[in-house]
């Protein structure tokens, strides 16, 4: 009898990153990027290329769950942890989400316990939760693993987002909502909420980021931040950010486009100035 491996179901990948982020194997934090493109080559590539969590966007990126599902397959392929972010906070996409196999949800625009605790609620079955049951799809690695309907609760991580001041003000309550495994502060959103949209740089709006990292640290709860550049997300990782992602897999694509669109015109103007000979 041939006895074929198996990944242990348990397993999340995106928690032994957090757990691991000191080890030696391991970067000091466990680094991320947003998939914007709605494509499975970056999908699987950005794993290959070091990635070591990846965000498949259904809030902002034009996304189906059919194309999610083909997202989370090619993620596994790469070998990065899967997060899959909500369009909004919802009981039916939480539901098709983790069906399909998402191990970590990312809820948007948490403003209270309250909310949550709904957001908690989607993602765990009863009595932690009221999430649906079925049994036969990806998550259940297709009806071979006996013990999903006892055991799902714990291999499912629950991220919520604080996007605004208000959000932000409530942090120490909601990060104490049971279920709740790590918080993500949104700068962008955050930076438009205090009359500063897009403006990472303003006094501000650093202010109130580094204050989300340092209260965060102080109860132990994991927190987590996007930046534009290297060097923004250096800063973050500074003032206490467990985890962090750099930019997009579209902002990565343009930005080196545009550098080698630029570093060819500078070329040309050269070799025109310098006359035919």
């Amino acid at each position: 009898m041939v006895t074929r491996m198996k990944q242990d179901p348990l397993r999340n990948a995106f928690r032994d990153a957090l757990k691991q982020k000191d080890g030696a194997a391991m970067r000091k934090k466990p680094l991320g990027t947003w998939l914007m493109s709605g494509s499975v080559g970056p999908a699987e590539a950005f794993g290959h290329a070091g990635f070591d969590w990846l965000l498949i966007d259904m809030e902002h990126a034009p996304l189906e769950f059919t194309d999610v599902l083909h997202m989370l397959q090619a993620v596994d392929c790469g070998g990065a942890a899967p997060i899959v972010r909500l369009a909004r906070n919802d009981a039916t996409l939480a539901k098709r989400a983790l069906d399909m196999g998402a191990p970590t949800l990312m809820f948007p625009y948490v403003q209270s316990p309250e909310e949550a605790r709904a957001a908690v609620a989607c993602a765990k079955f009863p009595p932690l939760g009221t999430r649906g049951f079925a049994a036969m799809h990806r998550a259940s690695r297709y009806g071979t693993w006996s013990e999903f309907g006892a055991r799902a609760n714990e291999a499912t991580m629950c991220i919520v987002q604080l996007e605004t001041p208000e959000a932000v003000a409530q942090l120490e309550a909601i990060a104490a909502v049971p279920g709740v495994d790590a918080l993500f502060v949104g700068p962008g959103d955050l930076s438009a909420a205090m009359g500063k949209i897009g403006n990472l740089a303003d006094a501000g709006v650093r202010e109130m980021i580094a204050d989300c990292a340092r209260r965060a640290n102080a109860i132990g709860m994991p927190i987590g931040i996007v930046g534009p550049t290297p060097a923004m997300v250096r800063e973050f990782i500074d003032m206490g950010y467990d985890y962090v992602a750099i930019a997009s897999d579209m902002g990565m694509m343009m930005r080196q486009a545009n550098a080698f669109i630029a570093e060819l015109d500078r070329v040309e103007v050269s070799a025109n100035a310098s006359g035919p000979y």
